[in-house]
């Protein structure tokens, strides 16, 4: 298998290259994210991390975070997006095991899926034998997924399980003010109070919400003001 490299993945699924373990709000997950960068450095054992949260709590960006930090140390590094299923087959599990990282994001998508699960319980068993790595996400633990093969389940519980807890109130400031600063914006305490009470609160959602502020900003050429965020809203 051809080597990959940080900025080049063999498969047709690239990381997000702007996540990292420096970006990501803690709150209150700085262990978590203490303990899944010392497994990813190899500072701790095993084969398995398996980070549960709710949707749009930041999995993701962790899961590139790893991923990155680990191809710029020259491993190669394996992302799959498995709530992309539909569009993927199951064959594409077929020797990623030769990874030293491999990234499976939502597999609680694929639960219930004979095929799939089927697939991932023998690829695991591959990369284990392989002596390498894989970091699991999914919304839920593992003892909690619907998945009808136990013994995938089973493998899934061997180890380390963290929880992502969602950010609070503070946190999502926090995150606004992050990502404006990484865009070169400025975001008074005021306009960021003003976005948590008017959008979806997630994660996810207030990345998207400061991506589609920033290209407005841009081509306006006005800062994030409320008048201009309330233009945003209403259209006007």
């Amino acid at each position: 298998m051809p080597a990959a490299t940080p900025t080049q993945l063999p498969l047709p699924i690239a990381l997000s290259r702007s996540a990292g373990f420096g970006n990501f709000v803690r709150g209150a997950n700085g262990p978590l994210v203490v303990a899944l960068e010392g497994w990813n450095d190899g500072r701790a054992g095993g084969e398995l991390f398996y980070l549960w949260g709710s949707a749009g709590s930041g999995r993701s960006h962790l899961l590139a975070a790893a991923g990155n930090a680990a191809g710029l140390r020259g491993l190669q590094v394996a992302y799959l997006p498995l709530a992309d299923h539909a569009a993927l087959s199951p064959a594409i599990l077929e020797g990623l095991e030769h990874y030293d990282l491999v990234c499976l994001d939502d597999v609680d998508a694929v639960a219930g899926r004979v095929e799939w699960e089927t697939a991932l319980f023998h690829f695991y068993n591959r990369l284990r034998d392989a002596g390498h790595r894989v970091l699991v996400s999914a919304d839920r633990s593992p003892l909690e997924l619907p998945f009808g093969l136990r013994d995938l389940k089973t493998r899934l519980s061997w180890g380390l399980c963290y929880h992502l807890e969602p950010l609070d109130d503070d946190g999502k400031r926090a995150l606004l003010h992050q990502q404006a600063a990484e865009r070169g914006l400025v975001l008074s305490a005021e306009a960021a109070d003003y976005l948590l009470a008017r959008f979806p609160r997630d994660t996810q959602s207030l990345v998207t919400l400061m991506e589609r502020l920033d290209a407005a900003a841009l081509a306006a050429q006005k800062r994030l003001t409320i008048p201009f965020l309330r233009a945003q809203i209403t259209g006007t």
